[in-house]
């Protein structure tokens, strides 16, 4: 976990050569591996920056400016430095461990969302249906779960459908590095950001916020045990939304079964699943070459779903597949969570 650090007020003498691609909004990874940098932009196209050279006076001077920063020593006896602002976390690691070189990680999040309605349908993200459905659902007050690999835009999603939540409505955030900013980017609002440390676990901030009057709890990842208390949070009426890693929207139940450890009566708590995760949002990434020979990455959703537990039966009803929402036939359905949850009004 890294340590919160105030930079200087000369932020440039402090980023010294690194301060323009600190500066750009675009770049979310900067990355030195000892002999080069690679920067990560917002689609996740990783380049080599052959524009700016780091010299060992430079990493060694930016090391010791971190160190001071935080107040934590550097050497082979500490190896990593970590230290975080409000929207960098940097990640030093020594020589004598790295090959390669000393390496520098500065990962941006920056607090703003970088989704939009018109621009999601101008990249062809989602359909205007399928962005109508999902946008629907938050207004609704349904419990959202968004899965994808690494780099696929989970968190971003998370952050355009929030802006949708009823503005009366207080919602409490849960993660171990900021990437939501919440309260930067709605400050009218009534929010309250939690961060996880070595005294605060996820499962010790889900249960803390239940005392704080949330009506929405969003859980920046789940990844392990703390699904529990996550799901009983959600029994109690309070709403929410996660990311978890998975690859089918039909993975879900299992996936949280996994994270719950076999110390749980599996078959209730998959009904609790059921019963109280209402929309399984599945977002892909994938790289493709423009006209021109240009790789880019294209985000995009593939599959929505919704859960439900109806007559003793767990329900999972796939309503967008490869993109396309499939509009099902409500006839034979009236009164079920099909036209409640698809139709919706």
């Amino acid at each position: 976990m890294g340590h919160q650090m105030q930079l200087q007020e000369e932020k440039e003498e402090f980023f010294g050569v690194l301060y323009p691609l600190i500066q750009e909004d675009d770049i979310t990874d900067i990355d030195f591996n000892g002999r080069e940098i690679w920067i990560t932009d917002a689609s996740n196209c990783r380049n080599l920056c052959k524009n700016i050279q780091l010299d060992s006076d430079f990493v060694e001077q930016f090391t010791q400016r971190v160190a001071n920063g935080v107040s934590k020593p550097f050497n082979r006896q500490h190896p990593v430095l970590e230290a975080e602002t409000d929207w960098l976390r940097i990640t030093i690691v020594h020589e004598s461990v790295a090959l390669s070189g000393r390496c520098i990680c500065i990962r941006k999040s920056l607090p703003y969302v970088r989704l939009s309605y018109d621009r999601m349908l101008a990249e062809h993200y989602c359909s205007e249906d399928v962005l109508n459905l999902l946008i629907r659902c938050v207004e609704n007050r349904m419990n959202m779960v968004i899965i994808g690999e690494p780099g696929s835009g989970k968190t971003e999603l998370c952050k355009f459908l929030s802006g949708y939540i009823p503005r009366d409505e207080r919602v409490i955030t849960i993660e171990d590095t900021p990437e939501w900013h919440y309260s930067s980017l709605h400050p009218d609002r009534d929010s309250v950001e939690m961060r996880i440390n070595k005294q605060m676990d996820y499962s010790q901030a889900i249960r803390t916020c239940l005392r704080l009057n949330p009506k929405w709890i969003m859980l920046s990842e789940t990844r392990s045990k703390e699904i529990v208390h996550l799901i009983e949070s959600y029994s109690t009426g309070v709403k929410g939304m996660t990311t978890l890693h998975a690859s089918d929207v039909r993975k879900i139940p299992d996936r949280m079964l996994n994270m719950a450890g076999t110390e749980r009566d599996a078959r209730r708590f998959e009904n609790d699943i059921y019963s109280f995760i209402d929309v399984g949002v599945l977002v892909r990434r994938r790289q493709q070459e423009d006209v021109f020979g240009n790789r880019q990455v294209r985000r995009y959703i593939d599959q929505v779903c919704f859960f439900a537990r109806e007559h003793g039966e767990n329900q999972c009803k796939l309503v967008v597949d490869g993109g396309v929402l499939m509009v099902p036939e409500y006839g034979e359905r009236r009164g079920t969570y099909y036209e409640s949850k698809v139709a919706m009004g």
